[in-house]
């Protein structure tokens, strides 16, 4: 339960939270901090089935765009700037997923995703943004801005040997939370027009960016591409959070020709280097190199 007080102070930042502690009552409590100049978002889309002819359940490994009854759409979206409590989200009315219609819908995604420097999404650069795209297309609508993006699903498959690399098991392993249980039956009732259907659709998505942004923060420390937070907060700050909490880490980053010292963040515990080498042009014209394959 929050803390009703108002004499409440910053104790510093760990983790990626900061920290606070009420002077009256003693209660610590903790929140994300994002880099304060990049704009990034997270979102997550549900889309509507396809419906086709088969001749039967079995052995349709290939289906024939001719046989494409009514092809799929944009149903909803759900999306958070990175920290904020605020989700935004919108899906179709029941008279639009009678007929299909997700061009009205698109439009919100649409003009976040323009004003977004980095879009995070799981499964996002195979699923999320390309079905976008296509509808985007279809619908009318122009290429948004360039923005970076992170897919927290290629970071696991990157870096880790999860039994699941499912958002729901992610987020049941890292944050003891996982996502609402669904079944198909709700996606039936939603493209029939299914007001409750809809609503709980909403909400199954909502909650999905929930829990796609607390385990994109336990994740972050891990990410080596991350896009570079110094372009948006300052020089000498985290290049994976924007924290300006840097200490030498006693080791080196080296290459076959150059070595760099290496940094960790007092804030995500992500690790970075410096572009300077700590090798002089002399001592380089020097090194020995192996010999090539």
């Amino acid at each position: 339960m929050k803390c009703e007080h108002n004499n409440i102070h910053k104790r510093g930042i760990r983790g990626g939270k900061q920290r606070t502690r009420c002077s009256d009552c003693g209660k610590w409590e903790s929140y994300y901090v994002a880099p304060e100049g990049a704009k990034i978002l997270l979102f997550d889309i549900e889309t509507t089935p396809m419906e086709v002819y088969v001749w039967g359940l079995f052995g349709n490994k290939y289906i024939n765009y001719g046989n494409v009854i009514r092809d799929w759409n944009v149903l909803s979206w759900s999306a958070k700037w990175l920290c904020d409590s605020k989700v935004m989200s919108d899906i179709q009315t029941p008279e639009e997923a009678i007929g299909h219609d997700d061009k009205r819908v698109l439009g919100g995604i649409w003009d976040l995703i323009d004003k977004a420097d980095v879009v995070i999404a799981h499964n996002g650069d195979k699923f999320d943004l390309k079905k976008l795209n296509t509808r985007f297309h279809m619908n009318g609508y122009l290429p948004p801005s360039p923005y970076q993006s992170i897919d927290t699903l290629k970071v696991v498959k990157r870096n880790f040997a999860f039994s699941s690399n499912r958002l729901d098991y992610l987020g049941q392993i890292m944050t003891n939370k996982g996502k609402i249980e669904t079944n198909f039956q709700l996606w039936t009732d939603c493209i029939k027009g299914d007001k409750r259907a809809l609503k709980k659709m909403l909400e199954y998505n909502e909650e999905d960016v929930r829990l796609l942004e607390e385990v994109y923060m336990e994740l972050r420390p891990w990410i080596k591409s991350h896009p570079n937070m110094g372009l948006y907060e300052g020089i000498e700050t985290c290049p994976s959070c924007g924290c300006s909490d840097l200490y030498p880490n006693g080791g080196y980053y080296t290459t076959t020709v150059n070595r760099y010292e290496s940094y960790r963040c007092g804030d995500c515990g992500a690790l970075s280097r410096r572009l300077k080498s700590e090798l002089s042009p002399e001592d380089r014209k020097q090194l020995m190199r192996p010999l090539p394959r």
